[in-house]
């Protein structure tokens, strides 16, 4: 592995790592469950990258996708190995797009039912009708 790949490695890890900062930022402090909605399906979306990145095999020039072109002999099973890329990370990526899609078409549903209780998407209005209430 030469000088500029492990740079570009460093730098898509930190990229990641910024993303999910921002979007757990976004999570816990914004008012709007629209913005929540949008931070966590970015926080989702860096996760799968990094998922992505782990899975992937760095220290080969040229690495090639899980699937036996062939019946395989030893010598070349031996190759196969060392140079294919890891397909467990896929498959739980490919999983995870999945139950990201469908969580984030469930909060979407319940954020109309809510701007249409509320007529806001701001989570503040729940906390304040909840007040008016409250018995005395």
């Amino acid at each position: 592995m030469n000088e500029a790949t492990s740079l570009m490695i460093t730098v898509t890890i930190m990229t990641v790592v910024v993303n999910i900062s921002i979007a757990v930022y976004g999570v816990f402090t914004r008012p709007s469950l629209t913005k929540k909605i949008i931070s966590l399906i970015m926080c989702t979306d860096s996760i799968n990258i990094f998922a992505v990145i782990i899975g992937f095999r760095i220290s080969v020039r040229y690495p090639s996708p899980p699937i036996l072109p062939e019946p395989p002999d030893l010598d070349y099973l031996q190759v196969f190995v060392s140079r294919s890329v890891d397909p467990i990370p896929q498959a739980l990526l490919v999983t995870a797009i999945v139950i990201g899609l469908a969580t984030s078409v469930f909060l979407m549903g319940l954020s109309i039912l809510y701007y249409k209780h509320f007529g806001t998407t701001d989570i503040r209005a729940f906390s304040e009708e909840d007040a008016d209430e409250a018995p005395e």
